[in-house]
């Protein structure tokens, strides 16, 4: 019998593929990477620089007995599939392993699957390719570049202020929270005040703020002014505006990386690299009751793009559940620069495959970022929430006063994620202009302008995204990083930098500013996407 084998990236992931195909396969684990850079030659880069920047590799010490054994797999074997993940990093892997194990890379050897289904892959075995040189060639370039960089910063750093490392992406991000403390330090508040007044009519209660004054907007700027305008006023209030309209509010895409990691973390309290943990073990397989399954696709991905065998059993689950009204139209984004678009967004492998039906087999937190992904991509595909606003503008002496309410209309898709959004009902009575109301109480109140806020990691992950620095799969790891080196501390949720954090970024900036910056790490990143 010609044996077949498959090579994959994680164990877990061998198991769940090994159960959909035959007895001719063979399905292991490369165990993530088996070799990287050397730390030998000229300052222990393992990459000549003077020599059109090759790169050494070498084995890593702990998978050597791993190359052992599929050393001996493949020499048994008649067929070679490369099966790791499917992105630059997956294909850099296949691309390591084909030259550990003399794979001949003419040869259609490389399988991508985005999903752990039967179907998806199976169908991925009956359509290989070859290596995808480009893709390897970015990744190499990625790794490259961050040892140059990552090594003589270091070295640097560590013998003239003893701080511990640099890395190309993590400085810049440690450079971020540094820039927001200085603002936060530098920040005046100012202060202003508000005027409130409170009203009831058919047992309904609302309030009105002072906005205008003689249809100009009025700033108050201290205890004065507010007390001069407070006695200027008188109980009674006439309505000169009621206006009602009907707003839309439209679902959100499905997550990709970045998004996920921000929703994981504001709404179930999760740490980045927690949910990408968590999301790896949900896309590598879990054990329902007869079978073996990922529940999610690929979850290192930067686009929104679904499939459309996904969108109509989606779309009429959407319809046997909750009724036609409830379908949307299917978003298709704007693709934006720096999207590796190979592949879709998140989402479950089946909408048939709801939270509660799998909750049984699943943990606690696995059961809440999968109905969180599920919820998120079921929503996409849903119509958009309708609401009746109500505006209202009343006056008093000159002064304008405004209220506002809004009611759900129709929820749309906010029937599957409104758990995840925060809905104001404030109800407002029926006003009609010309309307005289008396208020129940008038009141006065002194604030003060609020300094910036510090980055959460949700707001850090969106801003590095926005800024497009680092990668989706990059995130989690650029934010441990640069907390176990002990450059930033989270108070209250929120990264503070260390007085090490501040004295690196500090000198980083000083003598490596053309490097250490947003515009050459998002430049990088445009390069790394034309080569791929």
């Amino acid at each position: 019998m010609s044996k077949k084998i498959v090579i994959v990236e994680s164990p877990s992931k061998s198991k769940t593929i090994e159960k959909y195909l035959g007895s001719d396969y063979i399905v292991t684990s490369s165990k993530g990477h088996v070799r990287d850079l050397a730390t030998s030659g000229k300052e222990g880069l393992g990459v000549d620089v003077e020599n059109k920047f090759i790169p050494k590799y070498v084995i890593n010490k702990d998978k050597r007995d791993v190359v052992k054994e599929l050393k001996q797999l493949v020499k048994e074997s008649d067929d070679i599939y490369l099966a790791t993940d499917p992105d630059r990093e997956g294909e850099a892997i296949s691309w390591h392993l084909a030259q550990v194990l003399n794979v001949d890379m003419d040869k259609e050897n490389r399988v991508v699957f985005n999903e752990v289904t039967k179907d998806a892959v199976v169908d991925a075995l009956s359509h290989p390719r070859k290596i995808d040189q480009n893709l390897v060639k970015s990744q190499e370039t990625r790794r490259v570049l961050d040892r140059i960089i990552g090594f003589k910063l270091s070295k640097l750093l560590q013998k003239k202020i003893k701080s511990k490392s640099a890395g190309r992406v993590q400085s810049v991000a440690l450079r971020l929270i540094v820039e927001k403390e200085r603002e936060i330090e530098a920040f005046v508040p100012q202060e202003y005040w508000k005027i409130k007044a409170e009203f009831e009519k058919d047992e309904i209660e609302f309030t009105g703020e002072l906005a205008k004054y003689n249809n100009k907007k009025l700033e108050i700027k201290n205890g004065e002014e507010a007390s001069a305008i407070y006695e200027s006023l008188n109980k009674e209030f006439e309505i000169t505006n009621v206006k009602k309209t009907t707003k839309k509010r439209e679902s959100k895409p499905p997550f990709i990386t970045s998004t996920l990691q921000q929703e994981a973390s504001s709404k179930l309290g999760y740490k980045a690299r927690r949910t990408m943990s968590i999301a790896q073990k949900l896309y590598e397989g879990i054990t329902l009751e007869d079978e073996t399954v990922g529940l999610i696709t690929y979850m290192r991905t930067d686009s929104t793009r679904l499939s459309d065998s996904f969108v109509s059993s989606a779309q009429e689950y959407i319809n046997e559940k909750y009724g036609k009204d409830y379908i949307g139209k299917v978003k298709v984004s704007k693709k934006t620069e720096n999207v590796q678009d190979a592949h879709e967004g998140i989402r479950p492998t089946s909408a048939l495959r709801t939270p509660e039906s799998v909750k049984e087999f699943l943990k606690p937190e696995e059961y809440k970022l999968y109905a969180l992904i599920y919820s998120r991509a079921m929503a996409s595909l849903m119509a958009p929430a309708k609401f009746d606003a109500t505006s209202v503008s009343m006056m008093n002496n000159g002064y304008e006063f405004k209220a506002s309410g809004s009611v759900i209309k129709f929820d749309g898709y906010l029937r599957v994620y409104g758990a995840y959004e925060k809905q104001n009902n404030e109800l407002l009575p029926i006003l009609t202009e010309k309307e005289i109301l008396e208020s129940k109480k008038i009141e006065k109140s002194q604030h003060f302008t609020k300094p910036p806020a510090r980055y959460s990691e949700a707001k850090l992950i969106k801003e590095m995204e926005e800024l497009g620095i680092g990668r989706p799969s990059t995130y989690a790891m650029i934010i441990d990083t640069i907390q176990t080196r002990g450059y930033v501390e989270l108070i209250e949720k929120t990264f503070k930098p260390t007085e090490s954090g501040i004295l690196t970024s500090d000198r980083l900036t000083q003598y490596f500013n053309d490097i250490i910056n947003v515009e050459y790490t998002a430049k990088m990143e445009h390069e790394l996407d034309d080569i791929a």
